[in-house]
Order: structure tokens, then sequence, then C-alpha cells
């Protein structure tokens, strides 16, 4: 079996939560965020800045997203959180 890297493009998943109940907008994002690939992002739209995420995902994920705010309030907030990877991980499949 070849062990070769992914090359496909990255995936940047959308996620508009105002339109979310706000008890069911950390578990939606969690669960979107371990599905994701090394290099894919979550793209959030809130109504607040989501800093309290920010720590949670810093008590889950140490060292394994990016957080890029790509708009700042006053009335909205986006967000790019990225999965990382190890910069020479492969596939897997060779352990390697």
């Amino acid at each position: 079996m070849s062990c070769s890297p992914d090359t496909a493009a990255p995936v940047h998943l959308p996620l508009d939560l105002r339109r979310i109940p706000p008890y069911e907008r950390h578990a939606l994002i969690f669960d979107s965020f371990t599905r994701l690939a090394a290099g894919d992002a979550l793209e959030l739209t809130n109504d607040h800045d989501p800093l309290p995420l920010r720590q949670q995902f810093e008590a889950r994920w140490p060292q394994q997203f990016g957080w890029e705010y790509l708009e700042r309030g006053p009335q909205l907030w986006r967000v790019r959180i990225a999965r990382t990877g190890e910069a020479n991980s492969c596939c897997g499949c060779c352990g390697g």
C-alpha cells in the first residue's frame, strides 16, 4: 500500500450560529471540529465574541487548532478555527 499525502484542497465549513439555539451551539461546534482533517477549518458566524469557546478549545485541544478572527463586531463576529496537524505526518497507513 502506497503512503502519499492527501492533496485535496482544505475544507472550510461555514457555521452560522445565530440561527442555532445557544444550548446546542458548543456541542455542534465540537462535533464538527472533531470531524475535520488537519488543514480543514470551521468558519463561525456569531452575534457575540466567542472568547469562552476559545478557552474551551484550549482546554480540549491544546496546540491542535488555529484561531483567526475574520470580523470583530460590534454586531457580527466571524472566526476561522482550523484543525492543525503535524507538519510532516502522512496519511497514517505506514505509521509515519
